[in-house]
C-alpha cells in the first residue's frame, strides 16, 4: 500500500532541522540511509575538528621549547589513536543516535530507513537494507541528500588499501606511512592530523599550490607552511597503483616517481548524492554535475526544493542550514516565500596555519576589474603576534605566522573580499565578514570602534588601518 505524506524529507542532516513542531498538523517522512546528522556529525566537520583540536594540542607542544617551555609530549608519538579515536566516535555515534530517537519520538513523523528514489512527480521509493521496498506520495518534498567524496577510477587505486574522508576517522590503527591524494581543504586539514599524529604523511596535489583556490598569498605561505612538517608534491598527478607483496602501496605519479605507503587517503573532491534519486522522473532539473537546479527560494520543481550539497556548488554546513531555515520557511508560508542569499558565503580551513576568507580573492577582484585598496597586516607585527614569537629577529618559531588582508573597492569604498591565515582565523575574520554582508564602508571602521589590546583582533584592525591608508594615499 502506497503511504501519502504531507512532507517528505529526503536526508537527514542539514534536512533534518527543516521539520519542527509548527509542522505537527501535517505527516511528515524523514527518509535516510545512514546515521542521523549527516556528514557533518558524522564524518565531517565535527569530529574532523576534533581531531584537530588535538593535533593543534601536539604540535604546540613539540613548539614548546622554542619559546623556553618544556613540555610532557614533545614528540609525536605521545597520542593515543585507540584513545583519541574512541573519544570522538562515541561522541558523534551518541549525538546520531539521540537524533534519530528524538524523531521516532515525534507521532506525526515517520522515520523512514533507505534509500529514496523518485518514480515519478510526487511518488517515490524508500529501498531498506534488505531489499524491501515501500512506496510512498508527497506533497511536497525536500532533497537533502549531501555528497560523497569521489574516488577517481585510476588504474590499481581501487586494488590498494585506501580510504577518504568519510572512513578516516574510524580506522583500526595509525598506518607508518600514509599519502594523501589532494590539497583541498578536507586534504589539508587531515594531513595535518596525521603528520601531527606522527604518520610519515606525502601529500600529493596536481595544482602547484596547495588550497589554491584561495588568495594566492594565503595558498603560498600554507604550501609553504606545509612543507616544513611533511612531504608536499605540487603540480603532479597519480597515473596509477600498485599493490605490493606486503600489502602495501606503489604510486606511479606523472613526474616518474613513486611513493610506497601503508594507506592512500583520497581527498579530491566530493560530488552530489542527488544524482541517486532518478531525479528525471520527477521532472527536476539538474547541471553538469547532477546538481538540482534550484531558483532563489530553493525551489526546484512545483512541490520540490532542494538544499545544502544537493544543489549548492559550495559544500559547507553553514550554507546547507541557511538554506534549510529558507526551505523551512517557503513550506510554512509559501504565500511570502524567503530568499536565500549566498552572495557572501565565508570559509574556514581548519589546517596548520589556520585559513578564513570571505568574499573575492585579490586576483578575482583584478580580473573583474576593480580598482583595489589593499590592507595587510602580518601577525608577527601585533603585539600577539609577539607571544608567539621567541625573538624579535626570528619570524615565528612557535608557529607558520600569518596575516590579515583586506581587499576594498576604491569606488564605493567597500569591502570586496577578505583573508585571514594564523592562529584563530576563523574567529577572527568574523567582523570582516559582518562588514561585507552589511555593506559597512571601511573608512572609519577601525577606528570607530575599541579593539582590545594586546588581543589577536588587532591584527584585523591593522588591516583596515592599511586599507585606509591606501585609499587616502
Amino acid at each position: 500500500m502506497t503511504r501519502h505524506y504531507d512532507v517528505v524529507v529526503l536526508g537527514a542532516g542539514s534536512g533534518n532541522t527543516v521539520v519542527d513542531d509548527r509542522f505537527a498538523h501535517l505527516r511528515v517522512a524523514i527518509v535516510e540511509r545512514g546515521p542521523f546528522g549527516g556528514t557533518c556529525v558524522n564524518r565531517g566537520c565535527i569530529p574532523s575538528k576534533m581531531y584537530v583540536h588535538a593535533a593543534d594540542l601536539l604540535t604546540g607542544a613539540v613548539r614548546g621549547p622554542a619559546l623556553g617551555v618544556r613540555t610532557a609530549a614533545e614528540a609525536a608519538d605521545q597520542a593515543s589513536w585507540e584513545r583519541l579515536r574512541d573519544r570522538i566516535t562515541s561522541r558523534i555515534d551518541a549525538v546520531a543516535e539521540s537524533g534519530e530517537d528524538y524523531r521516532r519520538g515525534l507521532d506525526f513523523v515517520d522515520v523512514l530507513r533507505g534509500t529514496g528514489r523518485f518514480t515519478g512527480p510526487g511518488a517515490l521509493e524508500v529501498e531498506d537494507a534488505e531489499g524491501g521496498v515501500t512506496a510512498i506520495t508527497a506533497d511536497q518534498v525536500v532533497i537533502a541528500t549531501g555528497s560523497r567524496p569521489v574516488v577517481p577510477d585510476l588504474p590499481g587505486l581501487h586494488d590498494v588499501p585506501h580510504v577518504t574522508s568519510d572512513s578516516v576517522m574510524r580506522i583500526e590503527e595509525l598506518p607508518r606511512r600514509m599519502v594523501v591524494l589532494g590539497g583541498g581543504y578536507v586534504g589539508c586539514e587531515l594531513a595535518h592530523v596525521f603528520a601531527a599524529l606522527g604518520v610519515e604523511v606525502v601529500q600529493v596535489e596536481s595544482e602547484d599550490l596547495l588550497l589554491s583556490s584561495q588568495d594566492a598569498d594565503v595558498a603560498e605561505l600554507v604550501t609553504r607552511a606545509a612543507r616544513d612538517r611533511w612531504d608536499v608534491r605540487t603540480g603532479v598527478r597519480l597515473e596509477r597503483a600498485e599493490l605490493l607483496d606486503d600489502g602495501s602501496a606503489a604510486l606511479v605519479l606523472d613526474d616518474g616517481s613513486t611513493l610506497e605507503t601503508d594507506l592512500v587517503l583520497v581527498a579530491v573532491g566530493r560530488r552530489t548524492n542527488a544524482d541517486l534519486l532518478d531525479l528525471d522522473r520527477a521532472g527536476v532539473p539538474v547541471d553538469d554535475e547532477g546538481r538540482v537546479v534550484v531558483d532563489e527560494h530553493q525551489r526546484a520543481a512545483d512541490g520540490v526544493w532542494a538544499l545544502g550539497d544537493a544543489s549548492s556548488p559550495v559544500p559547507l554546513k553553514h550554507v546547507a542550514n541557511q538554506d534549510a531555515r529558507v526551505v523551512q520557511h517557503n513550506l510554512l508560508h509559501p504565500d511570502d516565500l524567503a530568499v536565500s542569499d549566498h552572495r557572501h558565503v565565508p570559509q574556514a580551513v581548519f589546517t596548520e596555519p589556520q585559513v578564513a576568507s570571505v568574499g573575492l580573492t585579490e586576483a578575482a577582484a583584478r580580473e573583474q576589474g576593480i580598482d583595489l585598496a589593499v590592507g595587510r597586516k602580518d601577525v608577527a607585527d601585533t603585539a600577539y603576534g609577539w607571544a608567539l614569537q621567541s625573538g624579535p629577529d626570528d619570524d615565528d618559531p612557535a608557529g607558520p605566522g600569518g596575516f590579515a588582508k583586506v581587499l576594498v573597492d576604491r569606488a564605493t569604498g567597500l569591502l570586496v573580499g577578505a583573508h585571514v591565515v594564523g592562529p584563530m582565523a576563523a574567529s577572527l575574520i568574523q567582523p570582516l565578514i559582518q562588514a561585507i554582508s552589511s555593506d559597512v564602508p571601511v573608512r572609519g571602521l577601525a577606528r570607530g570602534q575599541y579593539w582590545i589590546h594586546p588581543a589577536p583582533t588587532e591584527l584585523v584592525e591593522g588591516a583596515l588601518l592599511a586599507a585606509e591608508e591606501e585609499l587616502d594615499g
